[in-house]
């Protein structure tokens, strides 16, 4: 059975984040709460919890895992960051946005995609992610807490239902009192020759124009 924590969504209480940071760094894996969707997710660099969230999801190995980052300089890491994407991405972040780039060494190999070798990254618009990612030090795993087999539907859980769904799949549940969102970022590419917008979600307009005034041409 999950442990529940309740965090206040502005105002994290440092001790509770402590507790989830040890829980995450020992190989936990959580349910969370973020700026698009309610996450399923662990410690980048915790194996054992990253294939624990692939079985979840049903995910093969060769299907590559969004984590989140603090900052984009943290993002710079992790990834190998163009002039003209760094232009883009300074103005987005944090947001709803993910930002598809060339994986670095730091990436493990079973989070980035084994072909391409490249990787999905976000710094998201809420405040109990930022301030865990800052204690934990590390890169937090984040893909949608919506099963495999519900992934079809229309329907939509609520917050409660959501929780008894998955309180005996995750080990920790971070709960913030606020409402469920079911809103998917926008996808921003950086792989190819120019930007593109893979996927528009939330404040795609927004993407749209600052890849328009800034291009790799």
């Amino acid at each position: 059975m999950a442990t529940i924590y309740q965090i206040h969504p502005n105002n994290p209480q440092a001790r509770k984040l402590e507790k989830i940071e040890k829980a995450l760094r020992n190989g936990a894996v959580m349910l969370y709460p973020t700026d698009t969707v309610y996450a399923i997710g662990c410690d980048i660099n915790a194996k054992s919890a990253v294939q624990r969230v692939r079985q979840l999801k049903r995910l093969s190995n060769d299907k590559p895992l969004t984590f989140l980052c603090p900052s984009l300089s943290n993002i710079a890491a992790y990834a190998r960051v163009s002039d003209p994407a760094y232009r883009i991405i300074k103005h987005l972040v944090p947001g709803p946005y993910t930002f598809l780039l060339p994986a670095t060494k730091l990436v493990p190999k079973l989070v980035m995609d084994p072909k391409r070798k490249t990787t999905g990254i976000r710094v998201p618009n809420n405040q109990v992610c930022l301030d865990l990612l800052k204690a934990l030090d590390n890169p937090v795993i984040s893909t949608s807490a919506r099963l495999p087999d519900e992934e079809e539907s229309n329907e939509y859980p609520g917050k409660a239902e959501l929780f008894d769904r998955l309180e005996k799949l995750v080990d920790l549940i971070v709960d913030t009192g606020e409402e469920l969102k079911y809103q998917v970022s926008t996808i921003l590419d950086f792989t190819g020759e120019s930007p593109a917008i893979v996927r528009e979600g939330l404040e795609w307009e927004t993407a749209a124009a600052w890849v328009s005034e800034f291009s790799y041409s």
